[in-house]
């Protein structure tokens, strides 16, 4: 294995680190703001909502993530009505179309995450707190929500983890990630396995270090640990 092409590779590979982090950050805070409402609608009275929401999750949840970015990227600038809308200098550019099928992938997700953490709440605690008067809004804020996070941190915490990996498919659409910078050197220097390798590398300390973050939260947010 050559060292010197691995070091070598590095700058560039840190300049496709910049685009990563940035589409997974994106990604992730424009999930979460989908997550919650999918998660409420889920368990909504309202079977039209429950029905909305559950073909969404269903979609998906139940197609790659490949040929979700393929449909939005390819797929919606085959409609005239697209290209013609104000959307257009949005669905042209693959950042964009990426960022919007990561988003809607991991929105699916954590929304499931989330329902599954509001289901977690005791129903005692919720009947008490309407036994004193409060508001759905209120027990939602202080009662439910604080126990869902804590509940759906650790599953979160993955889905965190699987977004950063599945952010190397951005470089299907030319995207310059850190897949799509390594695989531009590997074909420009014949040596895939020393430039995948770094790459390799690049994800591991990323993933590594947002495991370290998700169980650092998890430790403050223990109201054992307080008790003990």
């Amino acid at each position: 294995m050559n060292f010197d092409v691995m070091i070598e590779a590095l700058p560039d590979l840190i300049g496709g680190l910049w685009l990563t982090l940035g589409l997974v950050a994106l990604a992730l805070l424009a999930g979460f703001v989908i997550a919650l409402p999918t998660a409420l609608a889920r368990l909504s009275r309202l079977a039209l909502l429950r029905w909305i929401a559950w073909s969404y999750v269903f979609f998906f949840r139940g197609t790659p993530l490949l040929v979700q970015i393929f449909l939005i990227y390819y797929g919606l600038s085959q409609f005239e009505v697209i290209r013609e809308s104000v959307l257009w200098p949005i669905l042209r550019e693959p950042f964009w179309c990426t960022l919007i099928a990561l988003a809607l992938n991991t929105g699916a997700y954590t929304g499931e995450v989330f329902r599954g953490g509001i289901l977690s709440v005791p129903h005692n605690q919720i009947e008490a707190a309407r036994a004193i008067g409060m508001s759905p809004a209120t027990a939602f804020r202080r009662i439910i929500w604080p126990q869902t996070i804590r509940q759906a941190l650790p599953a979160y915490g993955n889905e965190m983890i699987l977004m950063v990996k599945a952010s190397s498919l951005a470089s299907t659409v030319t995207l310059m990630d850190i897949t799509g910078v390594a695989r531009t050197l590997a074909a420009d220097t014949y040596m895939p396995i020393e430039i995948y390798t770094m790459a390799a590398m690049i994800y591991l300390v990323l993933t590594f270090v947002m495991s370290q973050l998700v169980q650092l939260l998890e430790w403050k947010m223990d109201t054992t640990r307080a008790r003990a």
